[in-house]
């Protein structure tokens, strides 16, 4: 198959798994279907679907009781292997008052083993510099996750957002996927504020919507794989 052939048959996964509302949305997956099972799998989450203020939004909420430990969710798009290339999203945040974590999945293999990369909200404003150095953060699961990262690695895989978004209201997140990088831009920002090495083994996954013990808001979702 020859490059014309992949690049449209890759448009033709991604109108099935937005359900043909390119129209409507041009360039992204419509994000107000994700509970239609034919286009989405969700993986330990529930997910409410509404039009906020022209987005279509979907809010992901991981299903169990928050604990002292991670409860991850995952909306993952069907029929789309990631392996490398941009994910583009739109979130949303809850403010500096209440905590939450949310992102994007891919590589993802199950619910326990999968990368991200994912905000705290709640980190973008305070008024202690340690705690906006944790803003945005990549983990590889099962083996790095955040403790470990910190704990081990401290500074290496999470950093300080810039520019600094409302933590209360949408921001714009770009991430670009190599064989060996991650990279990390917010509301078109001309350098990334998180590069790191990517840690995982496996080469490609599925992709999708991500949070952690929290619901989080999720709108215009694009998926462009490296040519």
């Amino acid at each position: 198959m020859n490059r014309l052939s992949l690049r449209w048959a890759l448009g033709i996964l991604l109108a099935h798994a937005s359900l043909g509302c390119a129209e409507e949305n041009p360039g992204g997956l419509d994000l107000s279907r994700v509970n239609d099972q034919k286009g989405w799998t969700l993986v330990n989450a529930d997910c409410k679907t509404a039009v906020e203020g022209g987005k279509r939004v979907a809010r992901l909420t991981p299903k169990g009781v928050p604990g002292p430990g991670s409860l991850v969710g995952m909306a993952l798009v069907e029929g789309v292997e990631f392996g490398e290339g941009t994910l583009e999203v739109d979130l949303k945040g809850k403010g500096q008052n209440e905590a939450c974590f949310l992102g994007l999945a891919f590589n993802v293999a199950d619910g326990k083993t999968f990368e991200a990369v994912y905000f705290r909200p709640f980190n973008f404003l305070r008024d202690d510099k340690s705690f906006r150095a944790h803003a945005v953060q990549y983990v590889s699961w099962p083996v790095n996750t955040w403790e470990k990262l910190r704990r081990e690695k401290p500074g290496a895989y999470e950093a300080a957002v810039k520019p600094v978004p409302d933590p209360t209201g949408w921001f714009h997140a770009r991430v670009e996927v190599t064989k060996q990088k991650v990279s990390v831009w917010v509301d078109g920002a001309k350098e990334p504020c998180l590069v790191v090495d990517r840690l995982a083994t496996r080469e490609k996954g599925k992709v999708g919507l991500w949070v952690d013990s929290h619901d989080g808001a999720f709108s215009n979702l694009k998926i462009v794989p490296a040519k």
